[in-house]
């Protein structure tokens, strides 16, 4: 079975409420029908609902397992506007302006997702990635355990021709541009939490340089050093190489001659770029000549999950995204639901 099957499969066994902002577009409309029909995802569509009916009608979209929800109308509007005045107040926000911005879509579908009406939510097919990223860290917040927000790509590796099969974790390919020690530590732990969610495996990280255990001195591997340090730091019994070139992080027999001690012994199934600009490049190439499957950007480090979609996406594309979602969503509920019992024995 490929990767994102095990991923389709898993959010099928509990679905989750995924809201989607961009009701007018035929590829989020394709989208939820599909995930509707195939009991992936109880979706709810918001935007104008007369629109989105009239686009899926001429499409021959069956949109009836779908929840409708237009801003304008709906009896969830004067409390999605007191939440963000309330959220956005200390900021200057004003009564009149709150009530504006809540009934835009993207705004409205992550007051949803705060307050409780959805699980998560999925947008970008319109919107671009920076207001995307913008409104989910102002209503959904960051989780506690993080200090940033940062992104992942998931790749799927299941063409006959590729030697290396299975998925790996990229981060972070399009968010944190040049983080410093701590803030990539931090990213390296998202994502390890990432990769222990999606791909049913334990995190192997590699900390990727061009540099492998000192091989070559400069600032740039000082950095991947030391966030390797206070990776271990934090989380010691998660697995770790840093700094490691990508070879080494990759195959076995080269982390054999080059890593002494190595704790994922040419094993990786996450990969933490030192930059974004290596990251985004890694990302791209591993596609493009790689032909891998690059699903994402996914966000990593929100309190509820929010992801985002390129605007170039396909209906394929946000497909996928929802389902990964959806076992985002499962995660989260899980581990409040622990929190919960953890706080109700103490």
């Amino acid at each position: 079975m490929k990767p994102i099957n095990h991923v389709i499969e898993r959010a099928r066994t509990h679905p989750m409420r995924i809201v989607l902002s961009e009701a007018e577009d035929l590829r989020v409309l394709q989208s939820a029908q599909r995930v509707s029909d195939e009991r992936i995802a109880h979706v709810i569509l918001v935007g104008n609902t007369a629109r989105s009916r009239q686009i899926a009608a001429a499409a021959g979209l069956d949109l009836s397992g779908v929840e409708l929800v237009d801003p304008l109308t709906s009896p969830l509007g004067p409390a999605l506007c007191q939440s963000l005045y309330e959220l956005r107040a200390a900021k200057g926000m004003t009564l009149d302006e709150a009530r504006r911005e809540a009934l835009k879509p993207l705004c409205f579908a992550n007051l949803m997702v705060r307050l409780g009406h959805a699980d998560g939510t999925v947008s970008g097919a319109v919107h671009a990635t920076a207001d995307v990223v913008r409104s989910a860290i102002q209503i959904i917040g960051v989780d506690p355990s993080f200090k940033l927000v940062s992104s992942f790509f998931l790749m799927l590796l299941c063409e006959p021709f590729h030697t290396l099969k299975g998925s790996l974790i990229f981060s972070d390919c399009a968010l944190v541009v040049d983080p410093d020690a701590a803030q990539l530590a931090g990213i390296a732990i998202a994502a390890a939490d990432s990769a222990q969610h999606l791909l049913l495996d334990q995190p192997r990280v590699a900390m990727l340089s061009f540099s492998t255990s000192g091989s070559a001195r400069h600032a740039a591997v000082d950095k991947v050093v030391e966030a390797t340090r206070l990776i271990r730091q934090q989380r010691p019994n998660l697995d770790v190489d840093g700094d490691v070139q990508l070879d080494a992080a990759l195959v076995a027999e080269i982390a054999e001659r080059k890593i002494e001690h190595s704790q994922v012994h040419g094993r990786a199934n996450v990969l933490v770029f030192p930059s974004l600009e290596a990251g985004n490049i890694g990302y791209k190439l591993a596609e493009r000549i790689g032909r891998a499957k690059a699903i994402g950007p996914l966000l990593q480090g929100l309190r509820q999950p929010a992801n985002d979609l390129s605007r170039g996406c396909s209906a394929d594309d946000i497909y996928y995204v929802i389902a990964v979602t959806v076992v985002q969503a499962q995660a989260a509920q899980a581990a409040q639901t622990a929190a919960l019992e953890l706080e109700g024995r103490s």
